[in-house]
């Protein structure tokens, strides 16, 4: 199992989290992405990034107005700053002893718990079925079109590249397959339709 860590838990409640992490790890996670949080040998939560935020600090309101910073001071305070930078994780299903659940974990994870990226087993695992949409599209909190179609486009290159041999073909088709079973689940919410079906057309 591919372990890249790509920070630790700041607060986390039963529908979801925020994980902290340093500027310098900010290459690993992106938006729509599945994460992991391992709470022990046979319980792990699962859930999607669907927000990114790099808050400011007393020397960057100072930095932002000076004149001709160097790019040694940009680079320091890129490294060693001491503000995180945070990720909102939505919690979407977990697992227990080797069985994948899309439901709400019983626990969530604890302060300073380390948070994995999913690698593409991982991935091709929890998205086997779709049932974990309804936490995404239910949720009036984040933006819904493009968390899934950030989420669709990621997860079916990974599923296309499981075990590591690419099989396009795979992800294309499970790309299809979720799209038709969103399209499904909000056949009678007509805005959040249209909405995420735009977005989706930039993945397309």
């Amino acid at each position: 199992m591919n372990q890249i860590e790509i920070g630790r838990l700041l607060r986390a409640g039963t529908t979801g989290f925020v994980a902290g992490c340093r500027v310098n790890q900010l290459d690993a996670p992106s938006f729509g992405a599945l994460v992991r949080a391992p709470l022990g040998s046979e319980y792990q939560i699962f859930g999607i990034i669907y927000d990114i935020r790099i808050d400011d600090d007393g020397l960057v309101r100072q930095l932002v107005t000076a004149d001709n910073v160097s790019d040694e001071v940009m680079k320091d305070n890129r490294e060693r700053r001491i503000v995180p930078v945070e990720m909102s994780v939505l919690a979407v299903g977990y697992e227990q002893e080797k069985k994948i659940h899309h439901l709400l974990p019983p626990r969530p994870p604890l302060s300073l718990d380390v948070i994995f990226m999913c690698d593409n087993n991982d991935i091709a695992r929890f998205t086997e079925k779709f049932g974990y949409f309804r936490h995404i599209l239910n949720n009036q909190e984040i933006p819904v079109g493009e968390v899934v179609a950030a989420h669709l486009l990621q997860a079916s290159v990974a599923r296309g590249k499981e075990s590591g041999t690419l099989r396009q073909n795979s992800g294309q088709a499970w790309k299809e397959a979720a799209t038709h079973e969103v399209i499904t689940l909000l056949r009678d919410d007509y805005p959040a339709l249209m909405s995420v079906l735009g977005a989706l057309s930039d993945v397309a």
